[in-house]
């Protein structure tokens, strides 16, 4: 018999939290997880499923117009915020009460409230100790806003998915997929919306093309897109509120919510008191098997600050199950993994950026194709689709594939999988496309984009 009351300790319930605490359970291990706040971590209560829910929302205000060209009289009556934001509440109880029954099923025991780390092999939680083998930590991570006269009066992501009412008027600061989300989103239910990025061009990181054609469709959706634009103060006001941007002008709004980044959420855990190595940001040092610096304590998901996915975070999350109660020492494989923003058109991307490919392997081929979906033919709406692959001229490998454009997210997982297979664009080319779909374009791109328009690209 052990020495310890648990094999591990996992301190957080997010999505890498309990899919550790529940294979690791269902391995034989003796396993217990500390939640201080909700079941499902960010994914489930702040983040990706909330977040999906009102981008759902905020589409029907098209789906109604672009019926009328299909023959449907639809009046739109109006929206009710409330109505959204209380159904979404009833959706999350539901995964909240999952969450709990899979680790209560798995074994798991759930101990409710903020854990601390007392030593390398003992967390406390609510005054009682309970010690492990293993320590696993795995708190996720925060929005974090910069300290600016005014900050009182602004919110994060978080606090937007309880909004007691809607706001007329609003301001989304922020340059990635959170910032461009919420701004569809918004706008998509009515709300004047207004993204400001202090960088020239937003969503740094993804492919140039990607970032222009997203900024286009944005636009043309009446989003009021302001770059190279940085808020100084913010003041409330009898109206509202008003912000002074570092140029000098001022926009008013009635609410403004920052989405300029997430920290590793690790404030007094007692990290450091024991030795734990922490990077400049907070994330918590980890080698590939997620072992930190100190021997019994690993650490996954958003507070290692590797890839902040949730896919991402189980798959960590699996590798420390297999390594520690499998004998199976496992690694996590960050190669080719897929995304999507939910913007409005969404982005699906896998593999590498046309900056980044010509950067790594120089002689690369362009496939690009800008379109008109069927669906607008008859609608009418000036929206274009745009696709991208990215092609090693030595080897035909396929680099990187991009979209923006209905259902990305969903077309890209299936090409995630060719890209992991090591897929060159023969295999592309001589693939059956699906007729008539916007997904057949990706096996129909033969002629490469003229090399002096893939440079100007850049």
């Amino acid at each position: 018999m052990s020495d310890y009351d648990y094999d591990m300790f996992v301190i957080g319930a997010g999505s890498a939290g309990v899919r550790a605490a529940r294979f690791s359970a269902n391995y034989g291990a003796r396993v217990a997880i500390a939640e201080d706040m909700f079941m499902g971590g960010t994914c489930v209560n702040v983040g990706c499923i909330p977040k999906k829910l009102f981008v759902y929302a905020a589409h029907f205000h098209e789906d109604f117009a672009d019926s009328a060209a299909y023959g449907w009289t639809v009046e739109a009556k109006g929206f009710d915020w409330r109505t959204l934001v209380d159904n979404k509440d009833t959706e999350i109880k539901r995964l909240n009460g999952i969450y709990e029954r899979l680790l209560g099923n798995a074994g798991v025991e759930i101990v409710n409230g903020r854990a601390t780390l007392v030593d390398a092999h003992t967390v406390a939680v609510a005054g009682k100790h309970y010690s492990a083998k293993n320590i696993l930590v795995a708190t996720g991570g925060w929005p974090v806003v910069p300290d600016i006269p005014g900050k009182e009066h602004v919110i994060a992501s978080t606090e937007a998915f309880y909004l007691d009412e809607l706001p007329k008027r609003a301001i989304i600061v922020g340059g990635g997929y959170i910032a461009v989300e919420f701004a569809g989103i918004f706008n998509g239910i009515g709300v004047d919306t207004t993204l400001m990025y202090r960088g020239q061009l937003f969503m740094r990181g993804f492919d140039r093309d990607v970032r222009t054609h997203l900024a286009d469709e944005l636009t043309k959706k009446g989003i009021d897109l302001k770059f190279s634009t940085n808020i100084a103060s913010v003041e409330k006001t009898a109206s509202g509120l008003v912000a002074t941007c570092e140029d000098g002008t001022t926009v008013e709004a009635d609410l403004i919510m920052y989405a300029t980044g997430r920290a590793p959420k690790v404030a007094g855990l007692g990290l450091e008191d024991l030795g734990v190595e922490l990077a400049d940001n907070g994330a918590i040092v980890v080698d590939d098997y997620f072992k930190s610096s100190v021997d019994s304590i690993y650490a996954i998901g958003d507070v290692i600050d590797r890839v902040q996915l949730t896919p991402v975070a189980l798959a960590e999350a699996m590798a420390v199950a297999n390594t520690l109660f499998r004998d199976a020492p496992t690694k996590a494989d960050y190669e080719h993994i897929a995304s999507a923003v939910f913007s409005q058109p969404p982005v699906g991307t896998v593999g590498i950026s046309e900056e980044e490919a010509r950067e790594r392997f120089g002689d690369v081929a362009i496939f690009r194709s800008t379109f008109r979906t069927l669906k607008h033919t008859l609608t009418g709406r000036d929206a274009q689709t745009m696709m991208k692959m990215i092609v090693d001229k030595k080897t035909d490998r396929v680099l990187g594939v991009h979209m923006v454009g209905d259902d990305a997210g969903e077309i890209l997982q299936g090409i995630a999988v060719a890209l992991k297979a090591g897929a060159t664009k023969a295999v592309f080319d001589s693939t059956i496309g699906i007729h008539p779909t916007s997904a057949e374009e990706f096996v129909t791109m033969r002629e490469p984009v003229p090399e002096p328009m893939a440079e100007a690209a850049q």
